[in-house]
């Protein structure tokens, strides 16, 4: 992972400018059900740039509706979180965070280390310094030279300290929502999420998770 993020700060490094693109790395927020920590976010007049990071190899296959993608590796087959998905928590925060409209946030995926995709994927899904051009693809201004400096600093601000402790608190809150034991909390409106069972539809008789003031906040996970 580490490798990953940093071969796309040398990519960001060698195509995009530094004084237009302003970036931080290892962002972690604070959030309703925890934290969540975001690799890259650069900020620009032509919008913000949510960047995750997989280091992977193999063959690639996923679309963008699908919860889970797979990598194969010779016949071997891996699961893993859709990106997407793993990356719109990603957006949400800082959308909250920097209170700024959703349509100047932009998702980007970037894969290193040699994977292939076997499927189509959205332009916002890139290979190494495809993620480059795809920003650069935003020509339309949003903010001003002004307003991004101060969301630049409203970020600094506002996210935890980048040191060992709060990596380690973000690993923890991870462990406990993977925990099916612990006590899960609303992502959205932070009260406790119960385990229900589908009466209905398409998933009668499945299990998910869905907030515990339902149907004030109607919030749903999977198991």
């Amino acid at each position: 992972g580490h490798i990953g993020e940093l071969l796309v700060r040398l990519f960001a490094h060698w195509q995009l400018d530094k004084q237009t693109y302003r970036r931080l790395h290892n962002v972690t927020l604070n959030t309703p059900d925890g934290t969540t920590q975001i690799d890259h976010v650069f900020l620009s007049p032509y919008g913000i740039f949510v960047l995750e990071t997989k280091n992977m190899s193999g063959w690639i296959f996923g679309s963008e509706k699908q919860a889970q993608w797979t990598q194969q590796i010779y016949k071997q087959r891996f699961k893993f979180q859709n990106p997407l998905r793993q990356n719109y928590k990603h957006t949400q925060a800082l959308e909250s965070t920097l209170q700024v409209p959703p349509d100047t946030v932009h998702s980007v995926i970037v894969f290193v280390g040699g994977s292939t995709f076997k499927t189509d994927m959205p332009a916002n899904v890139t290979y190494g310094g495809g993620c480059a051009d795809y920003i650069l693809s935003f020509t339309q201004p949003v903010f001003s030279d002004a307003q991004v400096q101060a969301l630049l600093q409203r970020l600094q601000t506002g996210r935890m300290a980048p040191t060992r402790a709060t990596h380690d608190q973000h690993v923890q809150h991870l462990k406990e929502r993977s925990n099916p034991q612990a006590t899960r909390k609303c992502p959205q409106c932070g009260s406790a999420l119960v385990l229900r069972t589908a009466k209905s539809g398409a998933e009668i008789g499945s299990q998910f998770w869905g907030c515990s003031t339902y149907p004030k906040c109607r919030v749903m996970q999977k198991l």
